[in-house]
């Protein structure tokens, strides 16, 4: 087995290399004068089964392209098979066609990965499950809800809900709060365009409540602070929030400070920016281990689901 590391996120691809007590593969990734990635290979990988790791970020369209690239040059060198390790799957949101004319992002990424040679997907936490559907190769998606749920029961919550910021998140709210042992509620929410949501109601009696909004992703924080706010003049007491990947574009960091969240709980599937390493409201919850016990049971022939059993 190698592991290879792309240039998103190359502390967690260090820590999954140490848990599994294996060095990261040599290579060398730079960027020419005019921006175009090199990529070379610097051992044999003939024959191996290789994973490389690159999670989307706020530079989501270079990184998705330096993995194409890291991808074809393994299966030019022959590697026997080729698992794109994705903790955070950019462009997941555009997944279905909500107007006329736009595109289906996330199955353009879904066949540029299979085009460039990937055998195996492993992601973790997808916008959508359908996503999968859009794969004709396997794809392991990885679920956060348990290291999540581990922190929140450590927090010593009252009268806990947990609140699903839109429709859509239910199914994902509702298994969390089973993990909790806690009641449900969910905003009534509407999305005029892309990254602007108006909350309309909470459905669910949140007075005199703790809190926690669960959602995959937190970008630009408009969501979360409105859905917050809602809460709050429903009555609720502590207010935090938790969610797989935190994206944090823009002005999310300064929209979480002057909002009534006390913390907002986080994955390492993304590198925080340094404004928001410097936020106190930020808390930041390692996924290393699980991504490293997948790929090494995806390595063995082994289940994978039964790590959420």
């Amino acid at each position: 087995m190698k592991i290879f590391t792309g240039s998103s996120n190359k502390a967690l691809a260090a820590n999954i290399a140490d848990y599994l007590d294996i060095g990261l593969g040599k290579c060398l990734l730079e960027r020419f004068s005019d921006g175009e990635i090199h990529f070379y290979i610097d051992e044999n990988i003939r024959g191996e089964d290789v994973f490389v790791i690159q999670s989307g970020t706020y530079d989501a369209n270079f990184h998705l392209l330096e993995l194409f690239v890291m991808i074809d040059a393994m299966k030019r060198a022959s590697a026997e098979r080729i698992t794109a390790v994705i903790p955070y799957y950019a462009y997941a949101r555009q997944d279905w066609k909500d107007r006329p004319r736009v595109p289906l992002t996330a199955r353009l990424v879904a066949d540029l990965l299979e085009a460039a040679g990937a055998n195996r997907v492993l992601t973790m936490d997808l916008h959508s499950p359908q996503i999968q559907g859009f794969f004709s190769i396997p794809v392991d998606n990885l679920m956060a809800q348990g290291v999540l749920a581990k922190h929140v029961k450590s927090l010593g919550l009252s009268d806990l809900m947990i609140i699903s910021p839109d429709a859509g998140g239910v199914g994902r709210a509702k298994w969390f709060a089973k993990l909790v042992n806690a009641d449900l509620g969910i905003i009534d929410k509407r999305r005029p365009r892309p990254n602007h949501a108006k909350v309309f109601n909470v459905i669910g009696d949140v007075k005199n409540h703790d809190v926690v909004i669960l959602d995959d992703m937190v970008d630009t924080a408009g969501t979360l602070v409105l859905s917050a706010e809602a809460l709050q003049k429903e009555g609720a007491k502590r207010i935090f929030a938790a969610c797989t990947h935190p994206v944090l574009s823009g002005d999310a960091v300064s929209h979480i400070n002057d909002s009534s969240l006390e913390k907002l709980i986080v994955t390492t599937t993304i590198p925080l920016k340094e404004n928001a390493r410097e936020c106190d409201k930020i808390v930041v919850l390692s996924v290393d281990e699980l991504f490293g016990e997948a790929i090494r049971r995806i390595h063995k022939g082994q289940s994978v689901s039964s790590l959420f059993t």
